[in-house]
């Protein structure tokens, strides 16, 4: 794998329809993907030697994704609203070139807009897995 570009990272969301087709997340200029699993902890008394013992597969998985950026574009920026503010599972696209896409239903769990009275409007938003999220390869 090269050293690819942050600005190559896409994060693209779902419009609903059958089948499905995915529209790039208005001027996003920061991007940040954390897949987590949390570990169930079984360690007993008869632990060998008293070393910590974990449960196999039966953690929670979650996928939290955020990103930051500018206005570019109205009809993603009114996708990425919407979904805010119905709450609603939609599914996401997470394109890591060279890398894979992780693909799955998100909510939008946190939007911010913000701006400088001499720059541009920002925005950014937090996305949070809703469900089993898929991965493949590119």
């Amino acid at each position: 794998m090269t050293i690819q570009s942050g600005k190559d990272i896409l994060l693209k969301i779902g419009d609903g329809g059958d089948p499905q087709s995915f529209a790039a997340a208005a001027g996003l200029r920061m991007k940040t993907i954390s897949l987590n699993a949390r570990s169930v902890d079984v360690t007993t008394a008869d632990s060998p030697d008293g070393w910590r013992e974990l449960l196999a597969g039966a953690g929670v998985k979650t996928c939290s994704v955020s990103g930051a950026g500018v206005f570019v574009d109205a009809a993603s920026d009114a996708a990425v609203r919407q979904a805010f503010f119905d709450q609603a599972a939609r599914d996401w696209q997470i394109v890591i070139p060279d890398f894979g896409v992780i693909e799955g239903a998100f909510l939008v769990a946190a939007l911010d807009y913000s701006g400088r009275h001499d720059g541009e409007a920002a925005w950014s938003m937090t996305l949070a897995s809703a469900g089993v999220l898929s991965f493949g390869a590119i």
